[in-house]
């Protein structure tokens, strides 16, 4: 089986436009439930896959950022028109951006902070037990599809994944050779707001959404497209 081989892949759309859409921990494909249908409409192929522990790809003995780049760069064309990832997509998605060399880049309130730590990893761990009504109570204000998307999700996770993240110290994605822009929640722990002006000065673009956490496309999907207007 070759790492292509291994990510299951979700498609929407035909057109001749290549999107390629990177879910965060503990989520898969589903998170993109509306955004990728949004896609297909303005005339993109979209391209959800599905990072190893997480939907329908497979589950390994050992998960690490290096490994979940590779198998994404292998699964999904070279040269895509947008690579945009949330969370712990947008960091294996800023690993992989020199070899996959999208027109543009996207990171959504990207796990790029240091501030990842065994405290904040308990919590997602827990996240496993959840319930459909503990989500509800989670996110009262995110549709119905969304909330079932993310129970889904839950339930096809491997909590294994979490072992990634054992010793991160946190990653620097570096100056942008390719147009990158940054979401950010309002306001975002990941991506305080010093660290904002820094990635600002280092060429990337920055935009806050007002109102929302950490999953910004759930949160609020219209100011969420709004911030990506110029981008898609």
């Amino acid at each position: 089986m070759t790492a292509a081989d291994q990510l299951r892949v979700r498609e929407w759309g035909d057109g001749e436009r290549v999107a390629v859409l990177v879910h965060g921990i503990t989520n898969d494909s589903g998170s993109w439930w509306r955004f990728g249908p949004a896609l297909a409409e303005r005339g993109y192929r979209v391209l959800a896959p599905e990072l190893t522990g997480h939907g329908l790809s497979p589950h390994t003995d050992t998960y690490t950022l290096d490994a979940w780049s590779d198998a994404l760069t292998a699964a999904v064309p070279a040269e895509p028109d947008l690579l945009l990832g949330h969370s712990l997509g947008a960091l294996v998605a800023s690993l992989a951006v020199s070899r996959i060399r999208p027109a543009r880049a996207v990171y959504e309130d990207p796990a790029w902070s240091p501030s990842i730590d065994a405290g904040v990893l308990r919590g997602v761990l827990a996240e496993k037990s959840w319930t459909p009504a503990d989500i509800r109570a989670a996110y009262p204000a995110w549709p119905a599809e969304a909330q079932q998307a993310k129970f889904d999700a839950i339930q096809r996770w491997d909590t294994t994944t979490l072992r990634a993240f054992e010793g991160f110290r946190g990653h620097e994605p570096g100056l942008p050779d390719i147009r990158s822009l940054v979401l950010t929640a309002d306001p975002s722990d990941l991506i305080p707001q010093a660290r904002a002006a820094a990635l600002t000065a280092d060429g990337y673009e920055v935009r806050v959404v007002p109102g929302t956490g950490h999953i910004i496309h759930n949160d609020d999907f219209n100011a969420f497209l709004k911030a990506l207007q110029g981008w898609i």
